[in-house]
């Protein structure tokens, strides 16, 4: 009876091991997307504040520059359909990214007096 009962945990114990696996590498996924773990831990609050405001820059001069050529395009494109012509779309667009040089250029120099 005894063996019976070895073999049955045996069995038991290789039945859920696949699942004991499954849980232990959940946890370790939960430890690893745990709000305190980060990836910035050896930063400073400053550190992490100056890394934002650059990639906030960043994002704000990108931005400049691509709404200048969609505001530039669309401006374009709704004239060509009002007045049904085929041109305007290509100047306002080469306007838009005129626009969006220059305000990137702006943005840049605002940057480099601070």
């Amino acid at each position: 009876m005894s063996t019976d009962g070895d073999g049955g945990q045996d069995e038991r114990k290789a039945g859920h091991e696949p699942g004991d696996r499954l849980k232990e590498r959940l946890r370790e996924l939960e430890r690893k997307l745990e709000p305190g773990d980060d990836k910035r831990e050896g930063m400073s609050e400053k550190e992490i504040s100056q890394r934002s405001t650059v990639l906030g820059k960043a994002f704000k001069i990108s931005t400049e520059l691509v709404a200048g050529v969609f505001v530039g395009g669309f401006i374009g494109w709704a004239l060509d359909r009002w007045l049904g012509t085929h041109f305007l779309v290509v100047i306002f667009l080469l306007l838009g990214i005129a626009a969006g040089f220059l305000n990137v250029i702006r943005a840049a120099r605002q940057m480099g007096e601070k």
